[in-house]
C-alpha cells in the first residue's frame, strides 16, 4: 500500500565545467602517485626495456612508496595499461606488455605462465 505522498521531483542542477587542469583521476594518479616518481612521458617510450629500466630506476629511488620496488613499478605499469584500456593500439599495447616482462627480467623476478 503506498502512503499517498509523491516523490518531489526537482530539475537537475547543471554541472559546473571541470576547472582542474587534470579533469581525468587516473592521469593526476599516473603524474603524481605516492607509489612512485615517474619521469615524463615513461609510458610514451618506443623501447619495452627502456621502459621497464625508467620504471625500475623510478621505484627504487623513489621515497614515497610503500611497497617493495619491484612490485611499485610492476603495479604503476598494470595501472597505466589498465586504464588505457580501448585506447591503446595493438602495437603500444604489444609494447606495454613486452615491458613487463623486461621488468620481471631486471628484478630477477620468475616469468608468469599465461593461462589460455
Amino acid at each position: 500500500m503506498s502512503s499517498g505522498r509523491r516523490k518531489s521531483r526537482r530539475a537537475a542542477k547543471p554541472r559546473p565545467p571541470r576547472t582542474s587542469p587534470d579533469p581525468y583521476w587516473s592521469g593526476r594518479v599516473t603524474r603524481g602517485s605516492d607509489a612512485l616518481d615517474l619521469y615524463p612521458g615513461v609510458f610514451s617510450l618506443a623501447d619495452p626495456r627502456a621502459i621497464a629500466r625508467s620504471l625500475k630506476r623510478s621505484a627504487e629511488r623513489s621515497q614515497r612508496r610503500k611497497a617493495p620496488p619491484f612490485r611499485s613499478a610492476m603495479s604503476m605499469l598494470i595501472f597505466y595499461i589498465n586504464r588505457a584500456g580501448k585506447n591503446l593500439s595493438k602495437a603500444r599495447r604489444a609494447k606495454l606488455e613486452a615491458a613487463k616482462v623486461e621488468l620481471r627480467a631486471l628484478f630477477g623476478e620468475p616469468q608468469r605462465r599465461i593461462a589460455r
